[in-house]
């Protein structure tokens, strides 16, 4: 690894250039490979496949890299790029049974869903066998010969979480700059505090807290998440002295409204971003949240809009 391979992860966890981060697929040697050596499969992912080739120093090995068009190995098996289709065609296109005579390809244990391992072997005459869920266990994977219960294990802990804060914060942040621009010149700083304060609970607050905070779904937890940050941000247009008690209290309502509906969209996100969901799982808390979540802004609005409306009438 070299300082521009470093500097080029760094740029990759900001979200800098998203679609560029691609190695050409086909088959690689690491040090001097023989007919003997292991043949690992990597994504065309560069922080997949970096992954595996620094696990991999000093290991004379081929690593197999399949076109998923610069998705992670556990993304792409959910999409079908890292598949089985792909693995025949990938094996046959490099000729990997003139240079290997092993017969054995080892596939990362998050690409299981997308590779059917008995198909493979029926098209190709190549053995899957699945490896662990991380690279840094590929070591001791090789010298004991099979997989421990630990390697198999999926872990989201919080430096796994606290990684993804920066990429997430690049996203999120042009459309929070624009509705805390919006929140600012219709209602005040009071306002903008609380979207920007959202939008940092969604992308930043959730995935560092996420353990702790009650409920299953990750769009409940935004809400309760998001729901202290438009209490606290009720309780500064309660004490604001702007306008009267039944337009503080409007205020304050929707605050309460809209904002969770912010960090819960956020949240939400989220649930691409780990292991512990599934595509089925994703779908159904789509269908049933993000309806809510609309319904929440939109209530919060127009309770806003009809203070407001309300004031000026008085007025």
């Amino acid at each position: 690894m070299t300082a521009r391979d470093r500097l080029d992860h760094v740029l990759a966890r900001l979200g800098v250039r998203r679609s560029g981060w691609r190695i050409r697929p086909g088959l690689y040697r690491l040090g001097e490979p023989g007919p003997e050596s292991p043949v690992f499969v990597s994504a065309n992912y560069t922080l997949s496949f970096d992954a595996l080739r620094g696990a991999l120093q000093g290991i004379d090995s081929y690593i197999l890299v399949l076109d998923t068009f610069g998705i992670n190995v556990w993304c792409a098996a959910g999409k079908g790029s890292f598949g089985t289709d792909e693995l025949v065609s990938r094996i046959e296109q490099t000729r990997l049974a003139d240079e290997v005579s092993t017969r054995t390809v080892i596939v990362p244990q998050l690409g299981a869903t997308g590779v059917c391992a008995r198909e493979v072997l029926r098209r190709t005459g190549f053995k899957v066998r699945f490896g662990p869920v991380r690279a840094v266990d590929i070591p001791a994977f090789l010298e004991a010969g099979e997989a421990t219960e630990d390697m198999r294990r999926v872990t989201f802990n919080l430096k796994d979480r606290a990684v993804l804060i920066p990429v997430e914060g690049k996203i999120a942040s042009p459309i929070l700059a624009g509705l805390t621009l919006g929140a600012y010149l219709a209602d005040g700083p009071v306002a903008a505090a609380g979207v920007g304060a959202a939008g940092v609970a969604g992308f930043a607050g959730f995935p560092l807290l996420m353990p702790w905070i009650p409920t299953e779904d990750f769009s409940t937890k935004g809400f309760l998440l998001g729901g202290a940050v438009g209490l606290a941000a009720a309780g500064a247009a309660l004490l604001s002295g702007d306008g009267s008690a039944g337009q503080r209290a409007a205020r304050a309502v929707s605050y309460v409204l809209a904002l969770p509906a912010i960090t819960s969209f956020i949240a939400l996100n989220f649930t691409g971003s780990t292991t512990f969901t599934s595509p089925t799982g994703v779908k159904r808390e789509m269908n049933r949240y993000i309806p809510v979540m609309a319904a929440m802004a939109a209530s919060g609005i127009l309770v806003n809009g009809a203070r407001h409306l309300f004031g000026r009438k008085r007025g």
